[in-house]
């Protein structure tokens, strides 16, 4: 029973994030708060949005959102705000646009160069072996009789 109520306590945890007091009046303002604080990383949690964070930062964060809101920013604009102070870091999902771009090409590309390079060594390698293969793979009578003398020994 102790378990079920630890796990319960657990799994409601992220709910407690959210302080009364940081809540605002405005139903609207508050639900776009809430979108774009689901979206930023808390700083110190690391892979938890600063809604779920019970972190003092966190706290901080979900306030000059809330701040930035109420003087009448764009979603878009709180979040621009909040990336020029802290860097893209913050943001849960990176953008795709400028740098990022690269990095997020940088997986697939050096997966279709290594899948490449694996073939043209493959391919060589075949040849290699078709090539000199056959006049490798039997020994002279000489050389026949050199390994049994070392096997022997």
């Amino acid at each position: 029973m102790k378990r079920l109520a630890l796990i319960l306590c657990l799994l409601a945890a992220p709910g407690w994030a959210v302080q009364p007091d940081e809540i605002l009046d405005d139903p609207e303002l508050e639900q776009r708060a809430r979108d774009i604080s689901a979206g930023l990383r808390c700083l110190v949690c690391r892979n938890e949005s600063i809604d779920d964070s019970n972190a003092e930062l966190a706290r901080d964060l979900r306030l000059l959102v809330r701040e930035r809101l109420e003087a009448g920013d764009t979603n878009e604009e709180v979040v621009d705000f909040v990336v020029d102070r802290y860097g893209e870091y913050v943001l849960l999902q990176p953008r795709t646009d400028g740098w990022n771009l690269v990095l997020w090409a940088a997986g697939p590309a050096m997966l279709f160069l290594g899948g490449g390079i694996a073939a043209v060594y493959l391919r060589r390698r075949a040849r290699a072996q078709e090539a000199g293969g056959a006049q490798t793979d039997h020994l002279s009578a000489e050389e026949q009789a050199r390994l049994r003398e070392i096997m022997n020994e």
